[in-house]
């Protein structure tokens, strides 16, 4: 470019632009881009083992599936229903929420989702004016930000590292508010680190949040993977005052093995759901009622095919956190919650593995995938460089083969 001719940015050259500010500044999914490219390379014949994919290994329980093939064959399946939701699964939604947390709430409290990425931007744009801050704890999941930033808000982050369990303090939390702090997003059990507040701990978060007139979104989709004592607190129900300004994202992709089947909700104030659902109804509508059906069936019955699951991922979790802590320069605290280890690997940064130095942990996971043939996905995704984040609902052959390898490739660091 020749002196004196500007640059065609955003200011000077808006035209030119093909795709929007808005749009183009969104990061695609860490996570679902570790597991395509391993799915890929499994595809090409590779041995890869993938840790990246936060999803059961188990199948959608019969009963759901048969009532899904079920609803195919009814015609009034076959029409829309209400944006919200069918109304029968907003009651049983309702009905489950005081069965599993404690926490009556009504039908019209309800919005069904296409999914809980859907439900977590919905309730962000309901709730969120530009510039409002939203208070992040790190490490986060990938989608958080991303939906924040969608809805005009601001991400202010608030790190938790591996000698708190992954943990924020209150203290940190107040430390990061301002006048334009709005919201707070809490999350436990988490994703990326199956960290698990206790019980006083989620009751000192929500005092503080209603101290300071702060809404709370909570995702509460791993509620009932917890392990050993660990307990899984409701905060609205930990703390009521708070449940006039307390937002909840639920969903059965991860208690009923269905994350292909895409239903998610959304519980809250009355005024916030409806304009939600406003905005759904433009969106896209009702959620597939096949799908609805089988989610029905999963949240009516029992949780039988959760209470199996549990006893697999408890199994691994033990597995998967011991051989990783056998590994020189690697420091993994037990998960309490939740499927996924997310280890310390800061102590192996800059030491030469097969010729290279990786320098970040983005670098170290494109090395293990290249060399040990393992995808996981690096801590740079969920806003903690330094870490990486493995999944273990995955079978017990596969996460055994897959951390021996790591083990042989991480030993040859120096």
């Amino acid at each position: 470019m020749s002196a004196g001719t500007p640059t065609p940015d955003a200011s000077t050259r808006p035209a030119d632009r093909r795709v929007s500010a808005r749009i183009g500044a969104i990061a695609e999914s860490a996570t679902l881009a570790v597991d395509a490219k391993a799915k890929a390379l499994k595809a090409a014949g590779r041995p890869v083992i993938g840790f990246g994919a936060g999803e059961p290994d188990f199948p959608t329980p019969d009963y759901i599936v048969e009532e899904a093939v079920a609803a195919c064959r009814d015609p009034k399946n076959h029409r829309y229903t209400p944006a919200g939701g069918l109304p029968e699964l907003k009651a049983a939604i309702a009905a489950k929420t005081l069965r599993d947390s404690g926490w009556a709430v009504d039908a019209s409290q309800v919005l069904v989702t296409n999914g809980g990425k859907q439900a977590i931007y919905e309730a962000f744009a309901a709730l969120l004016d530009p510039s409002d801050e939203v208070i992040v704890p790190a490490p986060y999941w990938t989608t958080y930000p991303e939906s924040i930033q969608l809805a005009g808000g601001v991400t202010v982050e608030v790190v938790a590292d591996e000698t708190t369990g992954y943990k924020v303090s209150v203290e940190q939390l107040e430390a990061a508010r301002t006048e334009r702090t709005k919201m707070l997003l809490f999350v436990s059990p988490s994703n990326p680190t199956g960290a698990v507040y206790t019980r006083a701990e989620v009751e000192a978060v929500g005092r503080w949040a209603a101290e300071h007139g702060l809404w709370v979104l909570t995702d509460e989709i791993y509620e009932h993977l917890v392990y050993g004592d660990a307990e899984f607190v409701s905060l609205p129900v930990a703390v009521p005052e708070l449940a006039d300004k307390c937002v909840v994202v639920n969903g059965v992709a991860k208690t009923y093995a269905m994350t292909g089947w895409r239903v998610g909700w959304v519980i809250g104030p009355g005024d916030v759901i409806k304009a939600a659902t406003n905005l759904q109804s433009h969106a896209t509508s009702n959620v597939s009622n096949v799908a609805q059906r089988a989610a029905l069936a999963a949240i009516a019955g029992d949780l039988s095919a959760v209470d199996e699951m549990k006893v697999a991922f408890d199994r691994r979790r033990r597995t998967i956190v011991r051989m990783l802590n056998e590994i020189p320069g690697v420091v993994c605290p037990e998960p309490e919650g939740a499927f996924y280890a997310y280890p310390s690997v800061k102590g192996l940064l800059g030491k030469e593995i097969r010729g290279r130095r990786p320098a970040t942990s983005a670098e170290l996971a494109a090395l293990i995938l290249d060399e040990a043939e393992v995808a996981v996905v690096p801590g740079e995704a969920f806003g903690t460089p330094g870490y990486l984040r493995l999944s273990y609902a995955l079978g017990d052959a596969d996460l055994v083969e897959g951390v021996t390898r790591l083990q042989k490739l991480l030993a040859e660091a120096e």
